[in-house]
């Protein structure tokens, strides 16, 4: 059996849908709530209640589990995200209990720059959350993967609400030169299932990203032109829109980009293009190809 966490997000939800289709018997591990959990619908899956700081509960949601997909992360929750909570010492003890409980493989989804020492809170959750994984004794494989786009994101969907609803222009951070590497959902997910068949990916860290590296500044024009609108990009200094940021994020809590996304722009988020075909025999999807969805943007 295969134990997803963080399956009710955006990521999670696509894997889910793709490892059932192969057959696989997944159980989702989700946090005590009293809303219910978004989950593909018409999909057959096994559900497990549990903390990260629970290890009884989580020792009971992996009985019979071989493999673990932890996609789980506080950075969707914008600001008012606990990373220390979710992504390091929630990464640590979920490892204390896969190890008690013989778990065979466990596969991380991290971002590219993860590093414990750096500056920026996600990549240094991240970056400590790795070490948890590569020291638990586990066979691993762990995705340092661009920033994730597809239906549902939080990528281009906030980004496309913000230039819809602004006022004929959107501040960008300096010059918007930053490169990113955007990277369609499918396939990430189709890169984690052929990983779970390749055993030449056993305690391999791999940087993966899309086929082409696109600014800041490109990814905008592409998303307007998509949906039809057109917007002036204003520079303004990165801590200057960074205070602006965190001002809106207390006055307006759904505001749809956050702080920690702010980050992820603060420097080139790239890696080799050739990652995917050469270790996966597999072709990226070009971004402007597959974001027809943002037409449907309100």
């Amino acid at each position: 059996m295969i134990l997803v966490t963080g399956g009710t997000g955006f990521i999670g939800r696509n894997l889910i849908k793709a490892l059932v289709n192969r057959g696989e018997r997944v159980r989702v591990l989700i946090r005590p709530s009293k809303t219910s959990p978004n989950f593909p619908k018409g999909i057959p899956i096994d559900t497990a209640v549990s903390s990260f700081s629970d290890q009884r509960s989580l020792r009971a949601a992996l009985k019979d589990v071989d493999v673990v997909f932890h996609l789980a992360g506080a950075e969707r929750y914008g600001g008012k995200g606990n990373l220390n909570q979710i992504d390091v010492e929630g990464t640590s003890n979920l490892m204390l209990a896969a190890r008690d409980s013989k778990v065979s493989r466990v596969f991380f989804l991290s971002h590219l720059g993860a590093d414990r020492g750096s500056a920026y809170p996600v990549l240094k959750a991240k970056g400590i959350a790795e070490q948890w994984i590569i020291n638990s004794g586990i066979p691993y494989t762990i995705f340092r993967s661009s920033v994730v786009f597809g239906d549902g994101d939080q990528f281009t969907i906030p980004f496309a609400k913000l230039l819809k609803h602004s006022p004929g222009f959107l501040f960008i951070p300096g010059d918007g030169s930053t490169l990113l590497q955007p990277l369609w959902v499918d396939d990430l997910v189709m890169c984690m299932q052929l990983a779970l068949d390749d055993s030449k990916m056993v305690n391999r860290l791999l940087s993966i990203g899309g086929i082409e590296m696109l600014s800041y500044r490109e990814i905008l024009t592409l998303i307007m032109q998509k949906m039809g609108i057109k917007r002036f990009l204003v520079p303004i200094t990165p801590q200057t829109l960074r205070l602006m940021t965190l001002w809106i994020d207390q006055l307006f809590p759904k505001f749809p980009v956050s702080i920690l996304w702010l980050d992820q722009l603060a420097s080139d988020r790239i890696t080799n293009l050739d990652t995917i075909p050469k270790e996966f025999n597999l072709m990226p999807s070009r971004f402007k190809n597959q974001i027809d969805y943002l037409r449907k943007t309100r």
